[in-house]
């Protein structure tokens, strides 16, 4: 059963929360506190990082539930020194993460905010072409989200190709970030899109190099960008703000009421198998 509150677990567990985020406390203060008792870390990308130095403080940590698709936030290598599991949350966010890596696509390729725009303001159709283009899209990440772009597109009629990143005129970035995707998609890739290429982000800013982005877009060799994550967030590259060929969104994909309620429900059965000493 779906609740609404991920810390209401069934009572036979007698859980005891300790609520970091209710303390006036800096969170590091608040955990270091309660360090020997804590035995499951409950920890989003949002949040403190999860360091070789915070798992020091927490000598009885034996799990790390991340409600995230990626684990940047996570020092793997020291977590497996220690035997800490992890169970991140990848499957969760698929289906609306991909319904929005397609919403952009759709709205860059058919300048559907720029028709807006340029309604409101007067001009009709007397600037810009809003032809929806039918093209070959390249996904890079093929994973749970990947996968689910991939059904998407094809009912556009979109040819696919999977991780490639120079074949087609439109890349769409679902992986998670690492340090060898961290601006993975560089100024090379970017120029061989060429003047009709268009990208898509709903991976992790960081991923693209969007310094070099920017100056494509700006200098037109490429053609759009529909972008849901940026490289500094919440602050976004002012350049992109006047550019009628960009559709910006702040982080929102998997921000749907499908996404927390399943994400709950998966963290409890976490919690209870754990606890219950279940696979």
């Amino acid at each position: 059963m779906a609740q609404d509150d991920p810390t209401q677990l069934p009572q036979v567990l007698q859980l005891h929360f300790l609520k970091a985020w209710d303390s006036p406390l800096p969170q590091p203060q608040v955990i270091h506190s309660h360090a020997t008792s804590v035995q499951v870390l409950l920890s989003t990308a949002f949040e403190i990082p999860i360091t070789a130095q915070l798992l020091q403080l927490l000598p009885s940590l034996k799990l790390l539930i991340a409600p995230s698709a990626g684990l940047n936030h996570v020092d793997l290598a020291a977590c497996r020194a220690r035997g800490v599991r992890m169970a991140n949350s990848p499957s969760i966010f698929a289906a609306d993460v991909a319904d929005m890596a397609v919403g952009l696509f759709l709205d860059v390729m058919g300048k559907i905010s720029a028709a807006n725009r340029f309604v409101r303001d007067g001009f009709w159709v007397s600037r810009g072409d809003f032809v929806l283009d039918r093209r070959e899209a390249s996904i890079v990440g093929l994973g749970c989200i990947g996968l689910e772009v991939a059904k998407r597109l094809e009912a556009f009629d979109c040819k696919i190709l999977y991780n490639s990143r120079k074949e087609s005129d439109v890349l769409v970035i679902c992986c998670v970030l690492t340090a060898q995707t961290r601006h993975m998609i560089n100024k090379k890739i970017l120029l061989a899109l060429g003047r009709e290429g268009v990208i898509v982000n709903v991976g992790h800013g960081a991923i693209i190099d969007e310094k070099e982005m920017v100056q494509c877009l700006v200098q037109g060799e490429i053609r759009g960008a529909g972008l849901d994550v940026f490289g500094n967030e919440p602050e976004v590259r002012k350049k992109l703000f006047g550019l009628d060929n960009v559709v910006l969104s702040p982080h929102k994909a998997a921000l749907t009421a499908d996404c927390f309620t399943n994400l709950t429900d998966l963290a409890m059965a976490n919690l209870e198998a754990f606890f219950s000493n279940k696979p």
